[in-house]
C-alpha cells in the first residue's frame, strides 16, 4: 500500500498511523512520526545511555521495566554497548544468547510500552570485530590495510555485522577512516594507515560489509559509522585529541577524502565527529564541516553522532562554551544529531527551545534523520532477534577461519637475508621462541574476549607438533606485568627481575639451532589516551624496555635469528634492520595471530602483505609519510630522510618481475578516462602474492602537489612461472586536485604514471600521460 498522498498525522487503513506502514516511503513515515511527537519525545530520541544503563537494569544486571518506565517514559534514542555490564569500562559479562535476550527485553519495553512505540538503536564497537564476549576478533585495522585486499575486508566486516545483529545490535561505531600521519599517536592501530586513497578503499569495503548493498539494511547487517571527522589522525605532538590545525586544502585532500569516498560510494549512514579542533573550532561545534561540507556539499543524508563525551568537552576541554546548555545549542546547530554516550548536555535542549533560545528546527532535523535510520534498519517491523541464532553465529568456526585468512594476508616480510625464512623443522631441531610477546595475547584496542586466541608460542608448538624441540623464555618485559589495554597505570619492569629473565633467555638460546624473537609493543604502550590517567601516546618510536639489549645479547651467540613484530604503531627498528637477518611484521593479527605467524615462519603461507604506513627512522623523522610535497625532504645533517621501510613495501618467498606499464590512451581530455596495464610474472619457485601499485604525479600544477600519490592497486596470486596482466583505471577523479580557488579540477598537462611494488622510486616504472585542454 503506497500512501504518498497522505499527510503527516493522518491515519491510514484500519486506523494505523502512517509511520507503522512498512510499505510507505521512509521520508513520509519519518515526517508522520515527527508530527505526532511531543517535545519530550523528540529530545528522548537525541539521547543515549551507556554508563547510565543502571537506570534500566536491576542488581543482577537484568532488564527492569519498572525502572525503565520511571526514567524513560518518553522513549530513548540509543543504548550503548549492551554486551557490557552496568558500568563503562566493565568487560562484557554476557555471552551471545544472554545479550540477545537482554536486547530483546529492553526493546520490548520501548516498542510495546511507550506511547509511540519507537524502537531503540543499540550501538556497539566493531573496530575489528564485535567487541563482546565470544565475538570473533580479526586483525587490527592497520594490519587489515596491509592486506591491500578490498574484497577480503568487505567479507570480514560482513561477518562482523552478522555477529552484531544476531545479538541485537544495529549500529557499528566503525570503521575508523582517520588518515594516520604521526606514529607517536597511540590510536595508529585503529586506522588503515597513512594514505587517503588506501584508507578510502578500505573504508568503502568496511561500510559495504557492514551495511550490505541493498537500499534497506536487512537483518544480517548494521548501520556503519565513519569516524572521526576530521583531522584526528595527525594530532599536534602526536597526542590524542590534539589540534589538527591544517590548511583547508590538507583537510580536504587528506583527512576529509576518505569520508567523502565512503559517503558517495558506499552510502555510509552515520558519521562521528572528532575530539580535535581545526583552526580553533572543535569538530563538535564545526558547522562548516558538519553542515556546509558534509550535508550541503556532499549531500549526506545520514546522522552525525557525537564521540563519547565530545559535546561536554566543548566546555571541559576546549572552553568555547560555558556550560551544558551552551554546549547543547552549539552542537545541535552545528549538525550533531545525537549525544553519546550519556545524557549530559542534550537534556538542556527542552528549556532552550521552550525559551526560544535554540531553534526547534535543528532538533526536528536531527530527530528526522535518526528516525530514518531506524526505518532503514527495519526496526519497526522486526525489532527482536533470535537468541539461538546469536549463539550459533558469534565466534563460530567459519568466522575463525576467516580471521585466520585475514591474518595470513596481513603478514609482511620486511627482511630475509640469505633466505633464512621459511624455517625447516628438518634443519632446526631445537627452536627458541623468546621475547616479551612470544606468549602474549595481543589483540589491540577495542577488543574483548574471543574464543581461543592463539599466541605465537602456541602457534609454533602446534605447527611443529613435536618434530623439533621448542624452548621458551620471556627474556624481558615491555611493561609490568604487560599489558592490558584497560589498565590505567603503566609500570616499567623491575631491573633486577629483568636481568633474571635475560639470563634465562640467553641460556635457552645457547641450546637452540635458531631463535625466533617476538618483540614490539603491547596494549599499554600504544592505545587511545582518553584521559590524563590513561595515556597511550609516546615521544619515542624505539622498542621500549630491554628489547634491543635482549636482541643484541642473543645475536652475540651467533645463532640465526628471526624477529616477529607484534605492535600497534610503527617502531623505529633500525638496530633490527641492520643486524637481524629476518624480520616478519605481524602487527596485531587478531585471535589467529599466533597460528598465522607460525604458518608464515615455517612457509605454509607465503607472506604477501605490504606496509600501509612508512616506518620512520626515529620520532625525529616525523612526519615520514611518502606523499610529501616537493620541498619537504631537503635533507638532515648526518642522517637520511628516507624511512626504514617505505609505504607499500613488502617482500616474498618468491620473486616477481613487473613489465613496462602501458596506457590504453596516452593522450586524453580532462573529462576522459584511460587505464594503465602491466604484466606481472612470478619468477620464483613457490606461489605468492604481489600487490601492483599505481602512483600519479602532476608534473606542473597551479598549486603544489605531492611527489606521488597512490591512486590504484590490485593484489594478485601467481603460481611459479605464471604471468598476469593487471589493469588499473585512471579516471578524472584520480587526476583532480583543489586549485587556488578550492575548486576540484583536472588541470591539463603531463602526469607521471608510476607502477610497481612499493612507493620507493627504485620499485616503480614510469610512463607519461598527457591531459589536453
Amino acid at each position: 500500500m503506497i500512501v504518498t498522498h497522505a499527510t503527516p498525522g493522518d491515519e491510514i487503513a484500519g486506523g494505523k498511523p502512517m509511520y507503522k506502514d512498512a510499505n510507505a516511503p521512509i521520508d513520509a513515515r519519518a515526517a508522520d512520526l515527527l508530527s505526532r511527537m511531543t517535545l519530550d519525545e523528540k529530545i528522548a530520541q537525541v539521547e543515549c545511555i551507556w554508563g547510565e544503563k543502571s537506570l534500566i537494569l536491576n542488581d543482577t544486571l537484568a532488564f527492569d521495566p519498572e525502572k525503565a518506565a520511571r526514567y524513560f517514559p518518553h522513549g530513548l534514542g540509543q543504548i550503548g554497548r549492551p554486551g557490557e555490564g552496568a558500568h563503562p569500562g566493565v568487560k562484557p559479562n554476557r555471552g551471545p544468547r544472554e545479550e540477545a535476550i537482554l536486547t530483546n527485553s529492553i526493546q520490548r519495553y520501548f516498542v510495546e510500552n511507550t506511547r509511540l512505540g519507537i524502537p531503540v538503536v543499540f550501538h556497539e564497537e566493531c573496530l575489528h570485530g564485535h567487541m563482546a564476549r565470544g565475538g570473533t576478533n580479526f586483525p587490527a585495522p592497520i594490519a587489515m590495510a596491509c592486506s591491500w585486499d578490498e574484497p577480503l575486508i568487505e567479507k570480514l566486516f560482513s561477518a562482523a555485522a552478522v555477529e552484531m545483529r544476531s545479538r541485537g545490535a544495529h549500529q557499528a561505531l566503525a570503521p575508523v577512516i582517520d588518515v594516520a600521519r604521526d606514529a607517536r599517536w597511540g590510536r595508529f592501530e585503529e586506522t588503515f594507515g597513512e594514505d587517503p586513497y588506501l584508507v578510502g578503499r578500505m573504508g568503502v569495503a568496511a561500510v559495504k560489509g557492514l551495511q550490505g548493498s541493498a537500499p534497506l539494511i536487512d537483518g544480517n547487517h548494521v548501520a556503519a559509522t565513519l569516524k572521526h571527522m576530521a583531522g584526528h589522525g595527525q594530532p599536534e605532538s602526536g597526542m590524542n585529541g590534539g589540534p589538527g590545525n591544517y590548511s583547508e586544502r590538507i583537510i580536504r585532500e587528506v583527512f576529509l577524502s576518505p569520508f567523502k569516498t565512503c559517503i558517495l560510494e558506499a552510502n555510509a549512514k552515520n558519521v562521528m565527529a572528532s575530539y580535535n579542533e581545526i583552526d580553533g573550532v572543535p569538530s563538535h561545534a564545526n558547522r562548516w564541516m558538519l553542515t556546509d561540507i558534509l550535508r550541503k556539499e556532499w549531500g549526506f543524508k545520514g546522522c552525525v553522532v557525537a564521540d563519547y563525551y565530545g559535546i561536554q568537552q566543548l566546555y571541559e576541554r576546549h572552553h568555547v562554551v560555558s556550560d551544558d546548555a551552551e554546549a547543547a545549542k552549539t552542537a545541535i546547530t552545528a549538525g550533531v544529531d545525537i549525544e553519546l554516550p550519556d545524557r549530559k548536555c542534550y537534556p538542556a535542549l527542552k528549556a532552550l527551545i521552550e525559551q526560544n533560545k535554540a531553534p526547534v528546527a535543528a532538533l526536528d532535523s536531527a530527530v528526522t534523520r535518526l528516525l530514518k535510520v531506524k526505518f532503514l534498519l527495519g526496526l519497526f517491523e522486526k525489532p527482536y532477534v533470535d537468541p539461538s541464532k546469536a549463539e550459533l553465529t558469534a565466534g563460530n568456526e567459519q568466522n575463525r577461519l576467516l580471521a585466520r585468512e585475514v591474518a595470513d594476508k596481513t603478514m609482511i616480510l620486511l627482511k630475509n637475508e640469505k633466505r633464512l625464512l621459511p624455517i625447516s623443522v628438518d634443519r632446526y631441531k631445537t627452536i627458541g621462541v623468546i621475547g616479551p610477546n612470544a606468549d602474549k595475547v595481543l589483540l589491540g584496542g577495542y577488543s574483548d574476549a574471543p574464543n581461543g586466541p592463539v599466541t605465537l608460542l602456541e602457534g609454533i608448538k602446534k605447527r611443529v607438533n613435536g618434530a623439533s624441540k621448542i624452548l621458551y623464555a620471556e627474556g624481558c618485559r615491555i611493561t609490568e606485568p604487560g599489558g592490558s589495554w584497560f589498565t590505567d597505570e603503566v609500570k616499567p619492569p623491575d631491573p633486577a627481575e629483568e636481568e633474571k629473565r635475560m639470563f634465562q633467555a640467553i641460556e635457552a638460546a645457547r641450546k637452540c639451532d635458531v631463535v625466533i624473537l617476538a618483540l614490539g609493543g603491547n596494549e599499554e604502550t600504544s592505545r587511545e589516551a582518553y584521559y590524563e590517567k590513561h595515556l597511550g601516546d609516546s615521544p619515542t618510536l624505539d622498542l621500549l624496555g630491554n628489547q634491543v639489549e635482549l636482541t643484541r645479547r642473543i645475536l652475540a651467540l651467533g645463532k640465526p635469528v628471526v624477529v616477529a613484530l607484534f605492535h600497534g604503531r610503527p617502531h623505529s627498528i633500525w638496530f633490527l634492520k641492520d643486524n637481524v637477518p629476518a624480520i616478519l611484521d605481524c602487527w596485531y593479527g587478531g585471535q589467529e595471530a599466533g597460528t598465522a605467524a607460525a604458518a608464515a615462519i615455517f612457509g605454509d603461507v607465503n607472506p604477501g602483505g605490504k606496509l600501509a604506513a612508512s616506518i620512520p627512522r626515529s620520532a625525529g623523522h616525523i612526519p615520514a609519510f611518502y606523499n610529501y610535497k616537493p620541498t619537504a625532504r631537503r635533507g638532515f645533517l648526518f642522517d637520511s630522510t628516507a624511512p626504514l621501510f617505505a609505504f607499500g613495501y613488502g617482500l616474498s618467498y618468491t620473486t616477481f618481475m613487473m613489465g613496462e606499464p602501458k596506457l590504453a590512451k596516452q593522450r586524453i581530455g580532462k573529462n576522459e578516462a584511460t587505464s594503465v596495464s602491466v604484466e606481472v610474472k612470478n619468477t620464483g619457485e613457490v606461489s605468492g602474492d604481489e600487490v601492483v601499485q599505481l602512483y600519479i604525479r602532476d608534473c606542473v600544477s597551479s598549486v603544489t602537489r605531492p611527489v606521488k600519490e597512490l591512486k590504484g592497486f590490485k593484489r594478485v596470486t601467481l603460481k611459479p612461472g605464471e604471468s598476469r596482466t593487471v589493469n588499473i583505471d585512471i579516471t578524472p577523479e584520480k587526476l583532480s586536485f583543489y586549485d587556488a580557488s578550492m575548486k576540484f579540477i583536472v588541470e591539463p598537462g603531463e602526469f607521471e604514471i608510476m607502477v610497481g611494488s612499493s612507493s620507493r622510486n627504485e620499485d616503480l616504472k614510469k610512463i607519461v600521460l598527457t591531459v589536453e585542454k
